[in-house]
């Protein structure tokens, strides 16, 4: 099989891995076929009309806003149009891509949908049309930069504006904040010093401050949503170990049987540069994403979690990002400081809000792998307290919240810890 593979990579004269575009192909193909067990095709159409009309804010979970096919399908269709953009725009499947699919992914079974994501893509090709720039130098940008189409949809339908003046106005912020994201995101890894995975979270959670603080500035507030399915555990549970251990399975028979690589893979800190995939090879990466896969959803069972688009959506993008910074050492201190963190405070383990903190909060991965396994659960800990408290600057309209909190608590620790590492060392 190695050969085989090995033989057709060899074959390939446009410099693209087409083994790895397949196999995440492969993985979006099957998810989406799940759509029709839950749902007939009649109410899959229903569900994702709902969903396209819906303002789509934190939290809007479109397991509940249509229903469970049609956010598959929702999630499928999306994935696909980006395997397809990046395959259109000559772009390697590595690490940074993967993370971009899988996360615009995930995030389309709370947020995202065929509609609101357009209008970020333009503003990005736009950007890079002006710097005479090939779209897909920056299509990772654009495929994060969707954190911010709740804006189109909220400003479409939900803020009560005449219905042909919210699409129009909807879609020139998204353009115009797509048009922004580049060169913003850019400049901000250095206040977080490249120790937030989610470096376009936090761009978003700036940009979508900014319209927000417009937006209120003329009467115009988003309503606060807590829109969450419940009841699929079961089902749910037995689907995501299936999927996810099948990707380990693959991984390890691609890698002929071995696993080797991954015990050097476990020992980078996830801090850029860290394309897993150019780093250790897809095969490797493909482990990760399993292994990362399985134990997302087994500390979510753990704390008693209900498995719904968000949760799921969450697994998603954090199975994603393990080939691009996740590892078990360097996820695990976070989310460990995540669950501590409930034991002390108001929040409960099992909430939205701490799901959505113990997975999305791995983007401060880094920490933990370049500080140490104390310096993670600080940070997990902190992490709790900024998360819970930002959202109301942008308005929902930033579904990376936790990405906009991890920048904030990223630039804190890692000065702290810089300062305390540097007085030990005089």
């Amino acid at each position: 099989m190695k050969t085989f593979l090995s033989g057709l990579r060899n074959k390939n004269n446009k410099g693209l891995d087409m083994i790895n575009y397949l196999i995440i192909s492969l993985y979006v193909v099957v998810f989406l076929m799940t759509a029709f067990f839950f749902n007939n095709p009649k109410d899959i159409i229903q569900g994702m009309k709902d969903i396209l009309l819906a303002p789509s804010i934190l939290v809007s979970d479109y397991f509940y806003v249509g229903n469970v096919g049609a956010a598959i399908l929702n999630s499928s269709l999306i994935m696909i149009i980006s395997i397809l953009i990046a395959l259109f725009n000559k772009s390697n499947m590595n690490g940074p891509i993967i993370a971009g699919i899988f996360t615009i992914g995930g995030f389309a079974l709370f947020g995202k949908n065929i509609y609101n994501i357009w209008a970020i893509f333009i503003g990005v090709y736009l950007y890079s049309h002006y710097k005479r720039e090939k779209f897909g130098e920056n299509l990772t940008a654009a495929l994060f930069g969707t954190a911010l189409a709740p804006m189109i949809s909220n400003l479409s339908f939900g803020l009560g504006l005449e219905p042909t003046l919210g699409i129009i106005l909807g879609n020139l912020c998204g353009i115009l904040a797509g048009f922004m994201l580049v060169p913003l995101a850019a400049s901000f890894k250095n206040f977080h010093k490249s120790y937030n995975l989610y470096n376009v979270g936090f761009t978003a959670g700036i940009l979508g401050t900014l319209f927000m603080a417009l937006f209120r500035s003329f009467g115009l507030e988003s309503q606060s949503l807590s829109l969450t399915a419940s009841g699929y555990n079961k089902v749910f549970t037995i689907y995501l170990a299936i999927y996810f251990a099948s990707m380990i399975l693959v991984g390890f028979l691609l890698k002929g049987g071995s696993f080797k690589g991954y015990r050097k893979l476990l020992t980078n800190t996830g801090r850029p540069p860290n394309d897993f995939v150019q780093l250790y090879g897809f095969e490797v990466s493909l482990i990760n994403m399993g292994i990362m896969g399985l134990l997302m959803l087994a500390y979510i069972l753990f704390v008693g979690g209900e498995l719904n688009g968000t949760s799921i959506g969450a697994i998603m993008v954090v199975a994603g990002f393990s080939a691009f910074g996740n590892h078990p050492l360097n996820s695990i201190p976070i989310s460990l400081g995540v669950y501590v963190a409930s034991l002390f405070t108001k929040w409960e383990a099992s909430s939205t809000s701490l799901i959505f903190a113990a997975t999305f909060g791995t983007a401060l991965a880094p920490i933990a792998g370049d500080f140490g396994f104390v310096a993670g659960i600080i940070a997990g800990l902190i992490h709790v307290a900024v998360v819970n408290n930002v959202g109301f600057l942008h308005g929902g309209m930033n579904l990376y919240n936790n990405g906009f909190s991890a920048g904030i608590v990223a630039a804190i620790v890692v000065i702290m810890s810089n300062a305390i590492k540097s007085k030990r060392e005089a």
